[in-house]
């Protein structure tokens, strides 16, 4: 009886195939949506959460605020003795602590003088700030120590000065009228978008050379990583607790973590998927109100099929379950062909953006064809209870 009912369902939605058509084409509209949203929804979600997590999900820093209680003086500002007195006291909590000291100088890139900038810090900084050399190598201890005159250069600065990174690993660069040899090529784990010390233009050197160019060397920032995610928030109070304590009263150092940015990305990324899934649950509702409009108007066409139906032993049930499948039948297969054209979006796009992370939820999937089929028997409830009870004689009456 079932699939005599289905049969029936189909060759009706079949007799008026442009109908039926146009009809599951909000359902398909609006799963399509679904599947997108989600997808745009999760893919920048992840987006954000990596770019603050490869900056340093356990990363505390901190620098000095000039213009405190105390007024500004160069012995307020974070220095070398700060940097190993921070790394003294937080011992094994801190994986690594790095200072950076940022100076510039002028040298001639592709025949005209122009302006970069100097870092120094210690082998520490390659940890803290997840830097990845992909030519050469990074400075060591013994070159730390020793006041070795070797540098690393970014990508950028090597290509203008050199042509390509590898013809750049083995010459040497004048800075401050110093001669240092380049050993590597480093970059950000990933880009901050010129919001870090590092910009396009940067040479980083051991920041025990940086004492050759000057004897009051102003740390900042002062960069720490903590050992477990959960001991961020104590290390960042305690790090403010050792700056302050050896420094003059009233001077001002911000001293804060990534924690609450990852926090608040997350909210934003949350707060973002509910909006974008309203609007798909507008667009799904607006689907099955246009379901049951067209479904109502099927019900006043076949009154006289009905009455028929009525007459030859149809019971109120079947012809209330026949309506039903036909409004679930619209729904289901316009929710499939919405969920086949959202799945192509993000493999098109995946196929065209090779490098993206694009992501797709599986429940996201399961959930679209879910909410099509009931929304497509909720809102066919009123048609079909409305063609249960018409009256057999009146319905064979109708013309």
């Amino acid at each position: 009886m079932v699939v005599d009912s289905i049969r029936f369902a189909l060759s009706a939605l079949w007799a008026h195939k442009l109908r039926a058509i146009l009809t599951g084409l909000g359902m398909t509209i609006g799963n399509a949506s679904v599947i997108i949203v989600v997808t745009v929804a999760l893919t920048g979600r992840a987006f954000v959460l990596r770019l603050v997590e490869g900056v340093g999900s356990n990363l505390i820093y901190a620098y000095y605020e000039p213009g405190g209680n105390a007024g500004s003086s160069q012995a307020d500002y974070i220095n070398l003795d700060d940097v190993n007195a921070v790394r003294r006291e937080l011992g094994d909590r801190a994986s690594a602590v790095a200072g950076v000291v940022k100076t510039f100088d002028r040298i001639f890139i592709e025949g005209r003088e122009r302006e970069i900038a100097v870092l120094g810090s210690n082998t520490d900084y390659r940890v803290v700030r997840h830097l990845t050399v992909p030519a050469g190598r990074f400075f060591d201890d013994l070159e730390l120590s020793g006041r070795q005159k070797v540098c690393l250069l970014t990508a950028d600065l090597a290509r203008r000065l050199y042509g390509s990174p590898q013809n750049a690993i083995g010459a040497s660069v004048k800075v401050h009228d110093l001669q240092f040899s380049v050993i590597g090529i480093f970059k950000e784990g990933v880009d901050t978008f010129g919001q870090s010390e590092i910009s396009g233009d940067s040479i980083l050197i051991p920041i025990t050379v940086m004492r050759y160019f000057s004897q009051n060397l102003r740390v900042d920032p002062l960069y720490v990583a903590a050992r477990s995610s959960a001991d961020v928030e104590p290390l960042t109070r305690l790090v403010r607790q050792i700056l302050v304590s050896r420094h003059r009263p009233g001077s001002l150092y911000t001293v804060n973590n990534l924690a609450n940015l990852l926090g608040a990305a997350r909210k934003i990324s949350s707060a973002l998927t509910l909006v974008l899934l309203l609007v798909s649950a507008i667009a799904l509702t607006i689907s099955g109100i246009f379901i049951m409009n067209i479904m109502l108007v099927t019900v006043t066409e076949r009154t006289h099929e009905i009455g028929i139906r009525m007459a030859m032993g149809a019971t109120r049930r079947r012809i209330r379950s026949q309506f039903l499948l036909e409004a679930g039948a619209i729904s289901f297969i316009g929710g499939i062909v919405g969920i086949l054209l959202g799945l192509a979006a993000p493999l098109v796009a995946r196929h065209f953006l090779p490098g993206a992370d694009i992501l797709i939820s599986p429940l996201s999937i399961v959930a679209a064809l879910l909410v099509s089929c009931t929304v497509g028997v909720v809102f066919g409830m009123l048609p079909a209870s409305r063609a249960a009870r018409l009256n057999p004689v009146d319905a064979l009456r109708y013309e």
